[in-house]
């Protein structure tokens, strides 16, 4: 089986800690079939000189091939109009990419869009174009948020309809892929992986120590981009507001992002012990992880984020929202505790109920269900050739019968 993929999020040299998820589970999918990764980026005219406020600006730098996480990366551009007409914003995606995919006419048997929309929409389009079927995996906020726009929302419904099969990472997404007329039959759910490898549960003081960081106290970790709607400023607030029960505990948030300064200046107004060690790369999470004593995930939506399987594999308790996919991963008290979004009283008591209670890093790993990330990628392989059947299936079934073969 050959396999194009179309994505938006996947790492760069520009931003080389983006979106880890994609690049392990198609670099271990290229283990089971032939897969070649269009990472796209987007463009204006004169995109290079909006460097500081636009994402187009700053990935102008990434060049039009990477070799990234064992897989050979094309970056090709695609017309993107900053914050307006976000409907049109499909169509001028899949007419950027024509001219780059025309090349793989008879070279590729599927299309997988990772991100429903523009991508998913765009892999339908080209997925006709070449004559092959599409697969829309879709992962959080593409549903969550964008599906609640009206321009993007007929989008998607039009390319849900039409797409081979949709790929979800939970129920709770799966439930609004239906909602959006995706066939409920042409649905799967396949649950991201880990890296049990660099996720373990591990000794915190050595941890700490490796990060030069004090080994006493306790310390509740943020990892993530510093947004508001990631809940970062809900978590300044709460700890300002269980200071107390909180019994010293200190705060280190890890990743950038655009509420950063409001961030750092809302900390120390409200003289929030926070520590904000910006973004890291992937094997330094795991080292951050293994020094914490609780990760705390405040979302205002999310699919399932991949730091709280983290977190849990290394043996770390989560304080997190009850939204999106989270409820599916953490679904005891064993794994922690879930607060509602946009409620720092809440959460603080959370935190600080969460960190006074002893508990076994190794009980907590070895009960998370969580495949590798060769097992997700084999039961994304499964769907796809899933898709496949399906095509050939209808295929044969539209041919004359005094035409179909004996």
């Amino acid at each position: 089986m050959r396999v194009l993929v179309l994505t938006k999020i996947f790492p760069n040299s520009a931003e080389p800690t983006s979106s880890p998820f994609n690049r392990q589970q198609f670099a271990a999918l290229a283990r089971s079939c032939e897969l070649e990764v269009l990472a796209t980026i987007p463009w204006f005219p004169g995109a290079r000189a909006f460097g500081r406020w636009s994402a187009a600006g700053r990935l102008a730098k990434v060049p039009k091939t990477e070799r990234i996480g064992g897989l050979d990366v094309r970056h090709p551009r695609y017309a993107y109009v900053p914050k307006f007409a976000q409907g049109l914003s499909g169509p001028l995606y899949a007419a950027s990419l024509v001219p780059e995919v025309l090349r793989y006419r008879g070279r590729v048997d599927i299309v997988l869009g990772s991100w429903a929309y523009p991508d998913g929409y765009a892999a339908v389009s080209v997925a006709n174009l070449l004559g092959v079927p599409a697969v829309i995996k879709v992962h959080g906020s593409d549903l969550n948020v964008l599906a609640k726009r009206p321009g993007p929302r007929r989008r998607m419904q039009h390319a849900f309809r039409n797409a081979a099969r949709i790929v979800t990472v939970s129920r709770p997404l799966a439930s609004i892929a239906a909602e959006l007329g995706a066939p409920e039959n042409a649905i799967d759910v396949v649950p991201n992986g880990i890296d049990r490898g660099l996720f373990h549960p591990r000794e915190r003081d050595a941890a700490r120590r490796a990060l030069g960081i004090p080994v006493d106290g306790k310390l509740v970790l943020y990892v993530g981009h510093v947004a508001a709607a990631k809940g970062a400023l809900d978590l300044v607030r709460a700890f300002a507001i269980g200071k107390e029960q909180l019994g010293g505990a200190r705060l280190v948030l890890v990743g950038d992002g655009a509420a950063l300064g409001e961030c750092t200046e809302l900390a120390e107004s409200l003289g929030v012990d926070a520590t904000f060690a910006g973004a890291q790369p992937h094997d330094r999470i795991a080292l951050w992880l293994a020094a914490c004593d609780l990760l705390a995930l405040p979302s205002w939506n999310e699919g399932v984020p991949n730091v709280v399987l983290e977190a849990l594999a290394s043996g770390r308790r989560v304080v997190a929202t009850h939204v999106g996919g989270i409820p599916d991963v953490v679904t005891s008290e064993l794994f922690g505790e879930l607060v509602p979004p946009r409620e720092p009283q809440a959460l603080a008591a959370a935190l600080a109920r969460a960190v006074s209670e002893p508990y076994d890093p190794i009980v907590i790993s070895d009960a998370l269900p969580t495949p590798s990330w060769d097992g997700s990628a084999k039961l994304l392989h499964r769907r796809l050739l899933r898709a496949l059947e399906a095509r050939a299936h209808a295929s044969f079934a539209r041919t004359p019968p005094e035409t179909q073969a004996v």
